[in-house]
């Protein structure tokens, strides 16, 4: 057993008389984390932090040579061992360590690569040394002559802190990798570490629901109902108070993992008992789902005293669909002046209560053009390449040189920061997903709060139909310019929207076709369509044999509800099949019918990003 120090806590000692020093060796020679020990013999993580040091065992550093000994390897990178020689030699630069976001996965990707890569590239040009912490070998981040070193480790406080204290940067940006480095900001902090940008308490106060729910109402900021509830009774209690439907979610998702729309009670109960995990520390996060609503994501550079709105974007569809999935016009369209300068005054709030410093997102919803917030990153967000690369400003390179100590008023300066939407954008971009449909079929193809697209495409243009069109050629979705048009279409959206939609396809040249119910509304109101049978309805060929047997062009389908989202799957994987393109929102379907009209009416240019940011230097 291993003899215990006098100044170790009661906790570590007696973890001491458990275990030999020999067998905790050996234990994390074969891989066994501190966490996992802690597990193993009912106590804290730090304890046995505490207890390991204590002992001695520290793991070392081995180098990957880059250049195979062939000569002298100029950007090695280094993966941690318990072994004797440490073959990684800090040095005496000022540095600072960047932590990476983790595995790929759906929801948490290359965009936060993205910004990793680039605040490489700024701190490289302040004259600091750079450090990549980061385990995804998918990623450019890893690639051994980004970073001037690379540690291939997990994002665990673990792994993270053993190369803080090798290394001793000046500080450590958490802010870049999306949502996994953010959860270490606090132990890093209570480790004494400075971390760069905004401080673990502004991180703690956005994520944390309660804090902010109350920083919310100090603001004066409106917000949809929402509570938490660490069971079935508590969430059916708050279902009752706020209403359905509800957004049901764990604590601190990723990509709207697990998200999901409820509508009932049986849902719900299904919903909480298939819950993997939920707690005090981790409850399940309910809020009242606003379904007529449009959603809005905002991107802004904040420091201690100035805050700029760097890209305000639209998303086509209706609220409820995850912001990684929606298509994205910057700057806004068809949104009322008003409804902009609110989310503005409100950005610029809660980056002056949190003290954002660096980066911040902000999504809100807008309905009856009043504005509701429904949550807030104070961290890079994955529409962060987009705006950087529509607008032509270095987004990521100027926060990290506010998060490096300067000032965003001289800035503004230097990058010709203008103080007005989009940083003075002369054009319109539109962040198009892309979706694995055709490879995952059975899937399911509507959208909701849980991210499924796996890349983007983006098209720039001076007028939005000819934008629409280039995103949906852009994702490899090809609009028809002729045929026969499928519509069909929840209660709600029969009204005049889907009346012009299906007026402006006739007047192009389309036949359409409709389920009885949307046949019935659109001949009521003048306009000749055919009746399909619906799927399950008597008589054939049904909507989904039409679509197969190739009849069937463009489809408009906009279920509404938990039960229709399931009977109209089979429409959605017979169109992905049958290569048909289709839409499952009314937004989307109005963009997609002037697309087709710019489309059949002219030929579209082709300039690089440069010719549309010229302006810039003007």
């Amino acid at each position: 057993m291993i003899t215990p120090a006098p100044e170790m806590s009661s906790e570590a000692r007696n973890l001491a008389r458990k275990i030999s020093r020999e067998k905790l060796l050996e234990a994390k020679q074969n891989g066994f984390s501190d966490c996992q020990l802690a597990y193993i013999f009912s106590a804290k993580e730090e304890h046995f932090r505490e207890l390991r040091k204590a002992c001695g065992i520290e793991s070392v550093f081995k180098t990957v040579d880059t250049c195979a000994a062939e000569f002298d390897a100029k950007t090695p990178y280094h993966y941690s061992s318990y072994e004797e020689e440490n073959e990684s030699v800090s040095s005496d630069r000022k540095k600072v360590i960047i932590l990476g976001g983790g595995p790929n996965r759906i929801g948490q990707g290359i965009e936060f690569d993205y910004c990793c890569v680039q605040a490489v590239f700024a701190l490289r040009e302040a004259g600091y040394e750079t450090i990549m912490v980061n385990c995804n070998p998918e990623t450019v981040s890893t690639d051994y002559d980004i970073a001037d070193k690379l540690y291939f480790e997990p994002l665990t406080f673990e792994d993270t802190i053993r190369i803080i204290e090798h290394e001793q940067p000046l500080g450590v940006i958490v802010s870049f990798g999306g949502q996994t480095p953010l959860k270490l900001s606090s132990r890093l902090d209570e480790a004494g570490i400075t971390i760069l940008g905004t401080s673990s308490k502004g991180i703690d106060l956005a994520e944390d629901r309660k804090k902010f729910g109350a920083i919310l109402r100090e603001l004066e900021i409106p917000h949809p109902d929402y509570d938490t509830a660490v069971s079935f009774e508590e969430a059916q209690e708050i279902t009752n108070r706020i209403g359905y439907p509800v957004l049901v979610r764990p604590s601190y998702v990723l990509g709207g993992r697990a998200m999901k729309i409820i509508y009932s009670d049986d849902s719900l109960k299904e919903y909480v008992d298939q819950a993997l995990f939920i707690s005090e520390k981790y409850p399940l996060l309910i809020d009242r789902f606003l379904e007529t609503a449009v959603e809005f994501d905002i991107d802004a550079i904040a420091d201690s005293t100035d805050c700029v709105v760097s890209g305000i974007m639209q998303h086509v569809e209706a609220a409820g669909i995850h912001s990684g999935d929606s298509t994205s016009i910057l700057p806004y369209h068809n949104i009322s002046p008003s409804a902009i300068a609110t989310m503005k005054e409100y950005t610029k709030r809660l980056a002056k209560r949190l003290e954002v410093i660096g980066l911040m997102n902000v999504q809100y919803a807008v309905q009856n053009d009043k504005v509701f917030v429904i949550e807030v990153n104070p961290r890079a967000s994955r529409t962060v390449p987009f705006v950087g690369k529509a607008t032509a400003v270095p987004v990521v390179r100027i926060a990290t040189r506010v998060m490096l100590g300067e000032k965003l008023c001289d800035l503004r300066k230097e990058y010709r920061l203008a103080d007005c939407d989009e940083l003075g954008m002369k054009h319109l971009a539109i962040k198009e997903p892309v979706f694995p449909f055709s490879k995952f079929v059975k899937s399911g193809i509507y959208l909701g709060p849980e991210m499924r697209s796996t890349g983007e495409a983006m098209s720039l243009a001076y007028h939005f139909p000819e934008a629409f069109a280039k995103a949906y050629q852009a994702a490899n979705m090809a609009l028809p310019l002729s045929g026969t048009v499928f519509i069909s279409v929840n209660d709600r959206d029969k009204n005049d929207k889907i009346i012009q939609i299906a007026r402006d396809l006739y007047r192009i040249g389309f036949d359409l076709v409709a389920t009885s119910g949307t046949q019935k509304f659109l001949n009521e109101h003048g306009i000749d369509c055919k009746k399909v049978f619906k799927v399950g309805e008597e008589g054939r060929p049904n909507i989904f044999d039409t679509i197969r047997l190739g009849k069937i062009d463009f489809v408009i389908n906009t279920p509404l509800g938990e039960q229709a989202l399931n009977d109209e799957e089979s429409i959605g994987a017979a169109s992905v099949t049958s290569g048909v393109p289709f839409v499952t929102t009314i937004e989307a379907a109005e963009a997609s019918v002037q697309a087709i009209d710019a489309l059949r009416k002219e030929e579209f240019g082709v300039k690089s990003l440069q010719e549309y940011a010229a302006y810039r230097h003007q």
